[in-house]
This record gives C-alpha cells, sequence and structure tokens, in this order.
C-alpha cells in the first residue's frame, strides 16, 4: 500500500525514527503527541460519560441487548465526531515530521487548518468513524450484557 505511485517518505520503522530524529530531534517524535492525548480524554470522556448518563434515563431498567447496542451507537457516533476535529489537529502535526510545513503548537495547527481549508476539512474521513462506531457500541451493549450476567451467575438467581 503505497502512496499512489509516488516514493515513499520512510522504509521501516527504524527508518522512521532515525529520519525523523535526523530532521527533527528527540522532541519530534513526540510531536502531536499531547494533543493526541486531549482527543483520547474528550473522547473517553463523552463515551463513557454520555453511556453512564443517558443508559438509566433513556433505558431505565430494560436489560434490552438491541436497546443497549442502539444507544451506545448513538453514544459513540457522538463522542467521536465531538473529539475528530482534535484527531485531525493530532494527525496533520504528527505527519509533518521531516517537513518544511511546521505548526508551532496544536492551537496554530488549527488555525491554519481552518484558515487554508476551512471548517469542515477538520471531519475528513469522520465517515468511516461512524462506520467504525459498530465497534464501541458493541463494546459497551456486550459489557452491560456480561456484567449482567455475571452478577446473576454470582448471586445464583
Amino acid at each position: 500500500a503505497g502512496k499512489g505511485g509516488g516514493e515513499r517518505q520512510f522504509n521501516g520503522l527504524v527508518d522512521v525514527y532515525s529520519k525523523t530524529l535526523k530532521s527533527d530531534g528527540f522532541v519530534g517524535l513526540y510531536s502531536g503527541f499531547v494533543i493526541s492525548c486531549v482527543g483520547i480524554i474528550v473522547y473517553s470522556g463523552c463515551y463513557f460519560g454520555f453511556y453512564d448518563t443517558l443508559k438509566p434515563i433513556l433505558l431505565g431498567d430494560s436489560n434490552s441487548l438491541i436497546l443497549s447496542f442502539i444507544l451506545g451507537y448513538t453514544v459513540t457516533i457522538s463522542a467521536g465526531l465531538l473529539s475528530y476535529p482534535i484527531d485531525t489537529i493530532s494527525s496533520r502535526m504528527m505527519m509533518t515530521s521531516g517537513q518544511a510545513v511546521k505548526y508551532k503548537g496544536s492551537i496554530d495547527c488549527a488555525v491554519q487548518i481552518i484558515k487554508n481549508e476551512g471548517f469542515m476539512s477538520m471531519m475528513k474521513g469522520a465517515g468511516a468513524n461512524i462506520l467504525r462506531g459498530v465497534a464501541g457500541a458493541g463494546v459497551l451493549a456486550g459489557f452491560d450484557k456480561f456484567q449482567e450476567l455475571y452478577i446473576k451467575w454470582r448471586v445464583g438467581a
């Protein structure tokens, strides 16, 4: 899986590290790391926070796997869309290793993307994320079902 006929920038993991160290130094290995952590915190907070908050309100005492899955899918999509611009910034910062175009930081990166390409470019690829949300929904609904069965087994009900 190449770049559509063009030359590859890197030829393996060791090459990535050596070229990044030569062009950007040790700090270059962590380009985009902080904003990536921020994105993970935002996503996880929304993912678990929305689900745990909305489940008792919308589902009540219902143990329906289907309803849990639908709620989980809605929550996964919402969390993904809310955190996607942060993911875009993180990806852009990581992909500038060894190139002339540099960002001063994550805020500068966001400003440049919005100024040069418009806000919707921050959401490029979000559609694929929505399709991958099925897995996140399965995790939430599956865990709830597993927890319910485990408690019944331990209590002996």
